[in-house]
């Protein structure tokens, strides 16, 4: 297999079929602002991770040994129960947006292995606009 410079190609999927220069241009397009998006997800998840870890005041295994030491109250119970959830509805977003981010890096890896030069040169230029817009989001608060 080889690059080719090519204004026809199949992508992902069968309703996916370039037969001209514009289509191609538009399709590389897409995938250029997929790899923006890709790489806006990516720094955006490790933004999110940043402040849930700032936001919860103590770790669930800390919690955990506080609860199993001291002889809380009913009261303190409440709270702890109630970081408990706030951490696994963190936890389960997170995922959530792990899991689209995969898909997305594996359609534009798919996209890719079409072996066109012109999607591969849309791919890497989204990629690189990506992470030179988004990187500076991760220094500010």
């Amino acid at each position: 297999m080889h690059f080719i410079f090519s204004d026809t190609a199949v992508l992902l999927f069968d309703f996916w079929s370039v037969h001209s220069p514009a289509g191609m241009a538009l399709s590389v397009l897409v995938l250029l602002l997929l790899a923006v998006l890709y790489e806006g997800i990516k720094v955006g998840k490790a933004k999110l991770l940043n402040q849930v870890l700032v936001n919860l005041p103590t770790s669930i295994s800390q919690q955990t040994i506080a609860e199993t030491d001291g002889d809380s109250a009913g009261s303190d119970s409440f709270p702890v129960g109630r970081t408990h959830h706030r951490w696994y509805l963190c936890h389960f977003g997170q995922s959530l947006i792990h899991v689209i981010q995969v898909v997305i890096g594996y359609f534009i890896m798919l996209a890719v292995m079409s072996y066109n030069t012109w999607i591969f040169l849309g791919v890497v230029l989204g990629s690189a606009v990506g992470y030179y817009l988004a990187y500076p989001l991760l220094s500010t608060a």
